[in-house]
């Protein structure tokens, strides 16, 4: 890391030890976009598998929602809605937007997990409900 940033490996111990604590402003910039390119990808690389094998995640949706089921009275309008979606449903999504998807690719999964998530709550009620959605204005995940 002291290679990379230009200055001497025990600038960087003294800076990490504490006993450095106002380091130039050039190192102190260096050093905080040095920790931020090595930790947020590990970061994100364990949401990411998280979300996929137990945790699910949060998707943000901002769309025109309309209904195919018999007996629905619920009138298809434009639905700000946040919902947990399960990890099948991530993964399907981190696949998709790995492989390059665009968000208008995405939209039949995401449709989907917020059909079973939001609407049918898990198979619960609305047995035989399918919400599409177009006019998506947003749609935003969160791990």
């Amino acid at each position: 890391m002291a290679e990379r940033l230009g200055v001497s490996r025990r600038t960087v111990e003294r800076y990490r030890s504490g006993t450095l604590t106002t380091p130039q402003k050039r190192l102190q910039a260096a050093l905080v976009e040095e920790t931020e390119s090595e930790w947020q990808p590990q970061v994100r690389a364990q949401a990411r598998e998280q979300a996929a094998t137990s945790g699910g995640m949060m998707v943000h949706v901002v769309a025109y929602f309309g209904f195919a089921a018999t007996g629905s009275s619920d009138d298809g309008r434009e639905r700000h809605i946040t919902t947990a979606i399960s990890p099948t449903y991530v993964q399907q999504i981190l696949q998709l937007q790995e492989s390059g998807a665009t968000e208008e690719e995405l939209h039949p999964v995401v449709a989907q997990a917020v059909t079973e998530s939001y609407f049918t709550e898990w198979g619960t009620r609305a047995q035989g409900l399918r919400a599409d959605f177009t006019h998506v204005q947003s749609i935003d995940f969160e791990f």
